[in-house]
């Protein structure tokens, strides 16, 4: 029960232990307890983008099992993700009701255990409905995660754990283009694709693994009044070997009144308080995404179009990868003395450099090889995959915990939304005589809005405590 619950006195009460166990979390540096939950939750994003690429580079591999027309495509795609919005905002109430962890166990399991069966598909239409339920788990498995591990990190360096963290994200890309294009190259492509989705049941066994090893969120557990189920974790916290550093005895303190949270009303997104940074951070999340799945499920095709191999352009996907981690990295290592706020935007900014040298080259120009459609795609991607990670973190740091994980998880529907709009849109778009300009022009389009919105409303929330920044 919330505070909010309680008689006046037992409330104030609970809400100073509460603020004084959120206090002491906030003392504790890099321990190799976080790196056990960054290890369990990890699995969800690294297989988030491990799935999102495999369908991709495996594409044309799975229309000729089935001998189906590219047009199919990005209905195919779309699925997945039609699925993901419908169980980021289901699970997004069992999150705030029931907790983190069963969101993460039960979503965890549902996506790797559809992920097997679909490496079993008869049909377009079977393989069709099964990455449909399929997206219903991974959509809740990758929001719940990443709210639940910030709960965990003290605001201090939690721009450069969290993003360290949220970088699987990049690993799960790089890792389905490697081994995309092995298997390719190995099997014959009616098996390899099947393979590959095989491999994407990894997630129900971190379901296990987390039944067993995952705590709850102390934060959830504070604001549930289970303030002995709290301590108990913080209490383990502490006793874990550090990480290049040693407890600190003096901290950021929690003010009491911070921790006295009402009960979650999901509608509170669109109160006054929070209106403006819903605004924002759903301008963020789609029209990053928008970019992100638009062209990293098209690019492979297109680049076989071009007369690259498959397993060729399964490995200029990774090269691309390569890139993105590098600048990820960096990101990572300034984000607490940059800022949110300036990587945001350099993101932007650098994507809108890879559209308009698409727009000019390729729209313009009349170029046709793929070198040029390479160049200005892998520099759009490196740009959005600057912002793609770091929205988690981002959106998790600016609600309160009563509302953090539904919060994160609806914002991330609106990621399914984009990915549902924009495979169809470029499927149509790209068969088109000059559609690659035009794919380009686009994509400038949307990020443009994405940059003046968050330009005009971000928050910069670097160093500053959850409590802190959710009032």
């Amino acid at each position: 029960m919330t505070t909010e619950n309680l008689p006046a006195s037992e409330a104030n009460r609970t809400s100073t232990q509460g603020a004084e166990l959120l206090g002491r979390m906030e003392r504790i540096p890099l321990t190799r307890f976080h790196l056990r939950i960054a290890s369990i939750l990890g699995v969800g994003t690294f297989f988030d983008s491990f799935d999102t690429l495999v369908i991709a580079v495996a594409m044309t591999a799975v229309l000729g099992t089935f001998g189906a027309d590219v047009g199919v495509a990005g209905f195919l795609i779309a699925a997945g993700y039609l699925g993901q919005i419908i169980g980021a905002i289901g699970f997004g109430f069992v999150s705030e009701r029931y907790g983190r962890k069963i969101a993460f166990i039960a979503s965890s399991a549902l996506f790797g255990v559809l992920s097997l069966v679909a490496a079993f598909a008869w049909s377009v239409e079977s393989l069709l409905v099964l990455r449909l339920v399929q997206g219903i788990g991974l959509g809740a498995e990758v929001p719940v995660a990443a709210a639940m591990f910030n709960e965990f990190v003290r605001a201090r360096a939690r721009g450069k754990i969290v993003l360290v963290y949220e970088s699987l994200f990049i690993w799960g890309i790089l890792a389905a283009s490697l081994l995309g294009g092995l298997l390719l190259a190995v099997f014959p492509p009616h098996d390899a694709w099947r393979y590959l989705f095989a491999i994407g049941a990894i997630p129900a066994l971190a379901a296990v693994w987390a039944y067993f090893r995952l705590p709850e969120s102390p934060r959830h557990l504070v604001h549930k009044g289970d303030l002995d189920g709290a301590r108990r974790t913080i209490e383990e916290m502490e006793a874990s070997p550090r990480i290049g550093a040693v407890l600190e005895i003096e901290g950021q303190a929690i003010p009491a009144q911070a921790v006295a949270e009402s009960r979650t009303r999901f509608s509170e997104l669109f109160a006054p308080a929070y209106l403006r940074r819903t605004a924002m951070l759903w301008s963020t999340w789609f029209t990053t995404y928008f970019a992100l799945w638009g062209l990293t499920t098209f690019l492979p095709t297109l680049l076989v179009r071009h007369g690259v191999t498959q397993s060729d352009a399964a490995l200029l996907s990774a090269a691309v990868t390569v890139g993105d981690m590098i600048v990820v990295y960096l990101a990572a290592a300034t984000l607490d003395r940059l800022g949110r706020r300036f990587w945001f935007t350099t993101g932007y900014l650098l994507a809108l450099v890879g559209a308009a040298f698409g727009i000019i080259a390729i729209g313009f120009g009349g170029a046709t090889g793929w070198v040029v459609l390479f160049i200005a795609g892998a520099t759009l991607l490196i740009g959005v995959n600057i912002n793609a990670p770091l929205i988690y973190m981002y959106t998790a740091e600016l609600y309160p915990t009563r509302m953090r994980a539904w919060a994160t998880m609806v914002g991330s529907s609106l990621r399914g939304l984009s990915a549902v709009i924009a495979p169809i849109v470029l499927g149509q778009m790209v068969g088109h005589k000059g559609g690659i300009g035009w794919m380009f022009a686009l994509f400038a389009a949307v990020l443009a809005v994405g940059l003046v919105v968050f330009a005009r409303l971000g928050v910069e929330t670097k160093q500053r405590t959850l409590e802190e920044l959710a009032s």
